[in-house]
């Protein structure tokens, strides 16, 4: 086995383990979450007890968003290093094109692509989330921070989710240029 098997297995490994952590995170999230939500319910008065449960919810998001730009990064590596290598006959070993076929079908199926952020878990959670805050009559002062703090969560699920659909295509052209590929 080469050096540069052992690289691509390795590599392909790491995106499939790192799949695998970034869904089995949700439903451990949401269990967390709720579990924390249901102790602030029944036990706390204080509206600002709802923070403890959005950062869950924000700590879970981080994690999973991470887990998912590193798969990303990972197959366009592959895609450009691997797979364009042997398409422009550089390299005769015989690889998948895993990664070049998926990114062709991705973008073709209408209204049917999935979500890898899971972005309407998170900011249905974030608004479900309010209810622990408002349950104990909260002062403005402190309905406003909450609801701030709420608002700040959704628009980074939103802007991440943005950025992972533009993810794919700005870093296969970076990988190109760096690898030294024009397509």
């Amino acid at each position: 086995m080469t050096v540069r098997d052992h690289e691509y297995g390795e590599l392909r490994r790491t995106i499939a383990i790192r799949g695998t952590v970034r869904v089995a995170l949700i439903p451990w999230t949401f269990t967390w979450w709720a579990g924390l939500s249901v102790v602030i319910v029944l036990f706390s008065q204080l509206p600002v007890a709802s923070l403890f449960t959005l950062a869950v919810l924000a700590a879970g998001f981080e994690a999973v968003h991470a887990l998912h730009v590193g798969v990303e990064r990972i197959g366009r590596y592959l895609q450009v290093a691997y797979e364009e290598a042997i398409l422009d006959n550089s390299v005769s070993e015989s690889q998948p094109g895993w990664e070049t076929t998926a990114m062709k079908v991705g973008p073709a199926l209408p209204g049917g692509g999935v979500d890898p952020l899971f972005t309407v878990l998170f900011c249905s959670a974030a608004i479900v989330n309010l209810i622990p805050a408002v349950l104990p009559v909260p002062t403005a002062i402190e309905i406003s921070l909450i609801g701030a703090l709420h608002i700040a969560f959704i628009i980074r699920i939103l802007r991440a989710r943005a950025a992972a659909a533009r993810q794919r295509t700005v870093e296969l052209e970076q990988y190109r240029s760096v690898i030294g590929r024009q397509k």
